[in-house]
């Protein structure tokens, strides 16, 4: 490890940002090391959490986030996806913060209010790092809270009026019930900002510093972030001070993605994907594998398609409701699936052990898209195989973000589910067809899984009711941007227009009925020209 000064630069830009921070790094090839969390001086209920779940030995982004980090010092840390930051941030954060049973508890300003605020872009990342946090607060008398839409507000609200020392959460939620004075963000400690290139993706930064601006000026901020765009670095250069800059790399990982993953690019018929991935989902060794589509109709169909081949397959995509997506999301940890559709909104928010294959099942976006897709798999140091299928009219797509990435994958193999090199490229057995065999088929599957009831806000479940809560039609501008502008164009601007058409009819077909119900005046008149009458009416019967 290195430190000397460096100057931080926003990405594509020559302006210097920082002009006094540090930069960290690693120098040696990535190994298991020595130190374990007790080494950093890490509490010992925490420490015993730890191995509790198995976990002595800090990755080195967290081992260099330790020694900084409980020192008190503010932390910009970037690394690829993958990497392990969430302990990085999550055990200073568990340090810092007075629990119930610790000594002065009662003499904070506020016992009971949030001293730790960790923002997360997604909800399944909000889930993922509060669970991860709950593991390592096992013996540490500590209360966390998460805080994120598509659910109803009354638990949460619940939960932060008895008393939560660390909040996890999303931006849009998060700064609805601070609007409301529902949380109180005055008695915070220690700030993490997670992935917040994605949640300048996602539009969040001005919600992100809004949350910034009500926290007390004198804190502790760490920020996490795989790219440093420019946006990012200055809400940095505003809200922290004299951060220490750490980014974890691997020299012999000096390409833009993990070299632990093997990234396998075929030109695929649209007609012929389904059969491809019914095979690939057979290959020797293959694990937990998800499967990234670009829509939410393609992730609901895929994933039928492959329940009804034989596979345990679930879906998480925006037309489910948070129930059903985090009911896949439990059998999918819990070994009752081991396939996941999932659209974008996936992409950050899972992390989940022993993935082994990725398939992008069309072309992503961009470079960006294409790493935080593939990140999935190749964790921890393991393994991973990324799949990804180019259409023919994506063809100039990859060709840039292969550039951007320098994989020399310019040229997508063609292929078909026939194809041989399919199978040696891959490890599928020969003979191998588009459908499981029965003897195969072990997995207790997606309905093996409780589907809670979560009060949702508006959102269609499985049976396609709907429910919604009390206070619940309150939703802010980031939580609609959060939930797309499909759904609200496509969900509640019809509701109101088939609501608007049913009472126009309504009121049409009453007005009928009162003209024909009323009597029928003569409508004739006197006719005069030059006031000499020229016609009368007719006489009435």
């Amino acid at each position: 490890m290195t430190t000397d000064n460096h100057h931080l630069h926003a990405d594509n830009s020559d302006d210097e940002i920082f002009v006094e921070d540090t930069l960290v790094t690693t120098e040696e090839p990535h190994q298991e090391a020595p130190e374990t969390f007790a080494d950093f001086n890490v509490r010992a209920d925490i420490v015993e959490s730890l191995a509790d779940a198995g976990i002595v030995h800090p990755f080195p982004i967290q081992a260099m986030t330790l020694s900084i980090a409980l020192g008190g010092h503010d932390i910009i840390g970037q690394a690829k996806t993958g990497t392990g930051k969430t302990l990085g941030f999550g055990v200073p954060a568990l340090q810092r913060v007075v629990g119930p049973s610790d000594e002065g508890y009662e003499k904070l300003p506020a016992p009971g209010a949030p001293q730790a605020l960790i923002v997360v872009p997604t909800r399944e990342l909000a889930v993922q790092v509060a669970d991860d946090l709950t593991k390592a607060a096992k013996k540490r008398n500590a209360r966390i809270v998460t805080i994120y839409g598509g659910r109803a507000y009354e638990p949460q609200i619940e939960a932060l009026k008895r008393g939560t020392e660390v909040v996890v959460g999303t931006p849009g939620r998060l700064i609805d019930l601070y609007r409301q004075k529902i949380l109180s963000l005055k008695n915070v400690r220690i700030v993490v900002l997670d992935e917040a290139d994605e949640m300048l993706d996602l539009g969040f930064l001005p919600d992100v510093e809004t949350l910034m601006s009500a926290t007390p000026a004198v804190r502790q901020t760490l920020l996490f972030s795989a790219t440093m765009p420019g946006p990012v670095v200055a809400m940095a250069r505003r809200y922290m001070s004299h951060p220490t800059h750490i980014r974890a790399a691997d020299p012999e990982d000096d390409g833009a993605t993990k070299k632990d993953i093997r990234q396998v690019i075929y030109r695929a018929h649209n007609l012929d994907k389904d059969e491809v991935v019914a095979r690939i989902l057979q290959a020797r060794g293959r694990g937990r594998t998800i499967i990234f589509t670009k829509t939410k109709r393609t992730a609901a169909k895929l994933s039928e398609e492959l329940v009804d081949r034989g596979f345990a397959a679930g879906a998480i995509h925006g037309d489910l409701g948070q129930g059903a997506r985090e009911q896949a999301l439990r059998a999918f940890r819990g070994d009752k699936i081991d396939v996941l559709v999932a659209t974008e909104v996936a992409a950050r928010g899972i992390d989940v052990e022993d993935i082994t294959h990725v398939i992008n099942f069309q072309c992503p976006e961009d470079e960006k898209a294409y790493l935080h897709r593939v990140g999935r798999t190749g964790r921890a140091g393991k393994k991973g195989t990324a799949v990804t299928f180019v259409d023919w009219d994506d063809v100039p797509r990859w060709g840039l973000i292969n550039k951007a990435l320098g994989l020399d994958q310019a040229e997508p193999v063609e292929t078909y589910s026939s194809s041989p090199h399919l199978y040696t490229d891959l490890d599928i057995p020969e003979g191998t067809k588009g459908r499981l065999p029965r003897n195969q088929r072990t997995l207790a599957g997606i309905n093996a899984e409780k589907l809670e009831d979560l009060g949702e806000t508006g959102k269609k479940n499985r049976s396609g009711d709907r429910s919604r809560s009390a206070g619940q039609g309150r939703r802010t501008g980031s939580e609609e941007r959060r939930t797309g502008s499909d759904e609200k164009a496509g969900g509640r601007r019809r509701t109101r227009g088939s609501s608007g058409e049913d009472r126009t009819a309504a009121d049409s077909s009453a007005k009928q009925t009162e003209r024909t119900d009323r009597p029928q005046r003569n409508r004739s008149r006197t006719r005069r020209r030059n006031g000499e009458v020229i016609s009368k009416p007719a006489a009435e019967s």
